[in-house]
């Protein structure tokens, strides 16, 4: 036998062991994911990450509690403490809230250079118990909580890393400027429940806080609209004062203004457009002596005008033109405790159409028998004889309760963050 011949038998044999190895494979199964025998995984760490600052478990106050599934946090509140307690240098977050103390010195804070968050509330504390510059010196600080204290006046210097400072339900009555400079990162100021009066905004306290957002003066003496706030405001509120107008195109500086609310207040007239704002979600003035509506922005979804001395609701004021490509947000309005003597037109459903809920309520109107207000739904596409039967039929009528009417009142939380 020739050597070509011998060579060609070879590869014959080559072949046909190569593809009977692949007789019994099924070439339909899937691939399983990961091999049988998948190598382990080594991490090799990185050696320039910085290693703990302190042991585990981690230091601790005797008087507090320091989880250990929360390392950087150390809680002392609730425990009837009357002086702040030694605090470990590594505690990024420090809650003494509801305690009896009465003075913030600065030896505690000495070594403290992490700290984020220091709540004091509802503590007995006032102004001339807290060591000059105690916060101040506190360069990583962004949240203090001091309000349910007795302070009785704005506890300043504070650290210019500061983001929330919450101040309510205290005697402050002063608000130097210098108190608010060098705040460049403040976002939220909560100054409810204090006595502050006009006389504080004769310096333009707020006027340099361009990071501000959220500014909460409720419950105060203030008898004029704010001046000088910065354009970044989104939340303002100034409930239970005694505001009795708001100047011409007060909110033209304001077209960030996500939330406003005005209850409890003295305003009578609102002027043309004062709240044609781009992005107001939320619009509360309940509680005024308003006699008239006024015009609604498209960007509005919630409204509260109850407690006033409405006698009519004009529509044609709320929505002057209908705009079929810019469609009103409009989904909720309360109006109870006007003087309201018919419904709101149907006609509100053409500006408003996704509106869901007018809440009524009692009216204060003298009456033989108590006059229940409804506005019948109106839905689109329907003939003008079913649309008649529809007003008609006591089952196509608006169905509204007190539980709608108090899950719509929580809409926005005065203390946004």
């Amino acid at each position: 036998m020739g050597i070509l011949s011998q060579l060609l038998i070879l590869h014959l044999l080559w072949a046909a062991l190569v593809i009977c190895q692949y007789e019994d494979y099924d070439f339909e199964d899937e691939y399983g994911g990961e091999p049988d025998h998948q190598l382990p995984y080594y991490f090799n760490p990185n050696t320039q990450v910085e290693a703990p600052r302190f042991p585990f478990p981690a230091e601790c106050a005797k008087e507090c509690f320091c989880p250990p599934a929360f390392p950087l946090s150390m809680y002392c509140d609730h425990r009837k403490l009357k002086t702040i307690p030694n605090i470990p240098s590594h505690v990024q977050q420090l809650y003494l809230q509801n305690n009896n103390i009465e003075a913030v010195p600065a030896g505690p804070f000495t070594n403290v250079t992490f700290i984020r968050e220091i709540n004091l509330s509802y503590n007995k504390i006032k102004f001339h118990m807290i060591d000059h510059g105690v916060f101040s010196k506190l360069s990583n600080l962004v949240q203090l909580h001091l309000q349910h204290n007795d302070l009785e006046e704005f506890p300043f210097p504070l650290p210019s890393s500061l983001e929330r400072l919450l101040l309510g339900f205290n005697k402050i009555s002063q608000l130097p400027a210098k108190a608010l400079e060098g705040l460049p990162n403040m976002t939220t100021l909560d100054l409810c429940n204090n006595l502050l009066d006009d006389s504080v905004f004769k310096e333009n306290p707020f006027s340099n806080m361009k990071n501000l957002m959220q500014l909460n003066l409720c419950n105060n003496k203030l008898q004029t609209m704010p001046p000088d706030l910065p354009p970044s405001l989104r939340h303002l509120s100034l409930e239970n004062n005694s505001i009795s107008q708001i100047p011409e195109n007060y909110f033209q500086r304001l077209p960030q203004i996500i939330a406003l609310r005005m209850s409890y207040n003295n305003l009578q007239n609102i002027p043309e457009n004062t709240f044609n704002l781009p992005n107001i979600l939320e619009l509360n003035l309940g509680h005024n002596k308003l006699k008239q509506v006024f015009y609604i922005p498209r960007s509005l979804q919630h409204l509260y005008i109850e407690g006033n001395e409405i006698e009519n609701i004009n529509v044609t004021v709320m929505c002057p033109t209908l705009d079929p490509l810019n469609i009103k947000q409009l989904t909720y309005i309360r109006v109870d405790q006007n003087k309201l003597t018919s419904p709101i037109s149907t006609y509100a459903f053409f500006c408003f159409p996704l509106i869901r809920t007018i809440y009524y309520g009692e009216q204060n109107v003298t009456v033989s028998r108590p006059t229940q207000l409804r506005t019948p739904v109106f839905r689109r596409f329907l003939t003008p004889e079913e649309f008649q039967e529809a007003e008609d039929n006591q089952e196509t009528l608006n169905q509204e309760t007190e539980e709608d009417h108090e899950a719509e009142d929580s809409y926005f939380h005065p203390y946004y963050h």
